[in-house]
């Protein structure tokens, strides 16, 4: 589930077959899908905010089909608790019903006017070709007409004010592009509080304005009753299904005058609904909602999971073999290449995101791209000046990496100390309803994690690889740092995928220092990789430690 820049328009049903592309692992636990959940809707605010609806509409797409078909089939979900959590997640694909129905039509409009173009410049380079033909006569100009004729349609409508940029090359102009993006997110949330209103209605200010315009449509008496729910929620997805597929929907097949929007038939199949009760959705990113352009960025991406580590064997003396082998770094020096605010004029203040997006500065090893991750450089320093009283005790310190989506990168802008439990090799979250409560109210997204190694080397245990491929199950572009002190070593580390991933998730055995199969299981994410130094970024450090 991971995102990247596209340069034409894609149809609903090119939309829906790359949502329903993600693998799920019933062996990760259910509170981690469940916050990835809601992370999704996170993202989907963001992408809408930004103008891209396509991707919008996949997230939400993506979303439905895991709490609608995924999740309840989980060995965890029959819990009162997750039965109850499960619930509020389908409460959430009711009120997304309405924003699909409106993405959906205005999607397809444009990628029927990306058709007509170009089958109105085929038709032209068969026009010329016969002419040529005719005349048997090829001049300079006509090649070069030809070449014009073959290229992708621009669209004056969908290109405007769009820019693609190479993250590498400008990292400081990131670095003032994230400082506007947080502050204008942060005084919302401000105004939000203090208009002194009840967490309900914050709740749903936040929900609404994160959706312009279909703020009307998302009324109150949806929610008055369990099974008016449930009939809403089964009749929307059953007209979302029959839409794509081309046939009428209900509503029109019983006498309504909306016309029905023509759409190839397909051959996926929309999630079932099963039956649901009555918790209140939840709420997500505070954005208002621009017009979109035609030519909207286009992403596979994914969402961050906070994962409990998992329990392990007390430590123990073991042979060298079974620890995971740190793979080599390249030597790369820092690139300091120009950027653009080093070779560009300085950034106008009316500087919007939807007006650039970052391309992808990375890719798994199956191909998949990496969104370009942003790291504050100062944050390292900062969090083992906080660890150092437990580094001096020998016990492990772990932190937060939170942050934010802005123009298709991901920027670090948080660390938070969540209460934990440590020992010399061991380091466990409690309380864990606290951190998320506080990563929800800042509208944060989870985007990695960060521990010391206070007498180790620098490298990832088998105990790190299976937290951390919590993290990474649904979004690959989650990172671990390790800090190791007492080596003056650290590291920012992803697991590989394939084969690192579902070696991990596979994995059955406890203890610290297990072998697995693979050697490859992880690599490097910094220089080279996804993740980029940007100097200036700023971050704030939140330690929900009590003292």
């Amino acid at each position: 589930m991971n995102g990247q820049g596209r340069t034409q328009p894609i149809s609903v049903e090119q939309i829906v077959e790359q949502a329903e592309n993600f693998e799920y692992n019933p062996l990760v636990p259910f509170k981690h899908w469940s916050r990835s959940a809601g992370t999704l809707l996170k993202e989907a605010g963001i992408y809408h905010h930004e103008g891209n609806e396509e991707q919008a509409y996949l997230l939400l797409f993506r979303h439905a089909r895991l709490v609608l078909d995924k999740l309840p089939t989980h060995p965890q979900a029959r819990s009162k608790e997750n039965d109850l959590v499960l619930q509020q997640l389908r409460k959430d694909v009711l009120r997304n019903i309405s924003k699909l129905e409106a993405l959906r039509p205005r999607i397809n409009k444009r990628f029927d006017r990306y058709q007509a173009i170009l089958k109105e410049r085929s038709q032209a380079k068969a026009t010329h070709t016969r002419t040529v033909a005719a005349s048997r006569r090829v001049s300079a100009d006509d090649t070069h007409t030809q070449k014009g004729l073959s290229s992708p349609p621009s669209d004056s409508a969908s290109a405007q004010g769009t820019e693609t940029l190479s993250a590498g090359e400008n990292r400081d102009f990131a670095v003032k592009l994230a400082h506007k993006e947080i502050r204008r997110r942060a005084t919302e949330r401000k105004a939000t509080r203090h208009a002194a209103i009840t967490q309900e209605g914050e709740q749903e200010w936040r929900t609404a304005s994160s959706w312009g315009e279909w703020e009307k449509a998302l009324t109150k008496d949806t929610y008055t009753k369990d099974q008016k729910d449930q009939d809403t929620l089964s009749r929307d997805m059953h007209n979302i299904r029959m839409q794509v597929s081309g046939s009428k929907p209900e509503a029109l097949q019983q006498g309504g005058s909306r016309p029905a929007v023509k759409t190839p038939k397909s051959h996926f199949v929309y999630p079932t609904v099963p039956q649901k009760s009555s918790w209140e959705p939840q709420a997500y990113s505070p954005y208002s909602t621009p017009d979109p352009t035609l030519e909207d960025l286009v992403a596979k991406h994914a969402t961050s999971l906070p994962p409990q580590r998992p329990s392990k064997t007390p430590n123990s003396k073991l042979e060298d073999a079974f620890l995971p082998q740190r793979p080599n770094k390249e030597a790369i020096t820092y690139d300091r290449s120009p950027s653009r605010s080093d070779t560009a004029s300085p950034v106008p203040q009316d500087l919007k995101p939807s007006t650039f997006t970052f391309q992808p500065s990375a890719y798994l090893e199956n191909g998949s791209p990496l969104r370009t991750i942003f790291l504050p450089p100062d944050l390292r320093h900062h969090f083992l000046s906080i660890a150092l009283p437990n580094t001096k005790a020998n016990l492990e310190t772990c932190g937060i990496l939170c942050g934010t989506l802005i123009s298709n990168a991901l920027f670090i802008s948080k660390l938070v100390i969540p209460e934990q439990t440590s020992t010399s090799d061991t380091c466990e979250t409690v309380n864990e309803s606290d951190l998320f409560d506080y990563i929800d109210g800042e509208d944060l997204m989870i985007l990695g994690w960060i521990h010391t190694h206070p007498t180790q080397t620098c490298f990832m245990s088998s105990r790190d690889l299976h937290t951390h491929s919590g993290y990474q199950v649904m979004m690959p572009e989650s990172i671990a740092i390790v800090c190791a002190p007492s080596k003056a070593d650290w590291g920012v580390f992803r697991l590989t995928d394939p084969p690192g991933m579902k070696t991990v998730l596979n994995c059955t055995q406890s203890g610290l220092f297990h072998p697995h199969a693979e050697s490859n299981i992880y690599t490097d994410a910094l220089r080279p990789g996804h993740v980029y130094e940007a100097k200036g970024l700023e971050f704030d450090v939140v330690d929900m430690r009590r003292s």
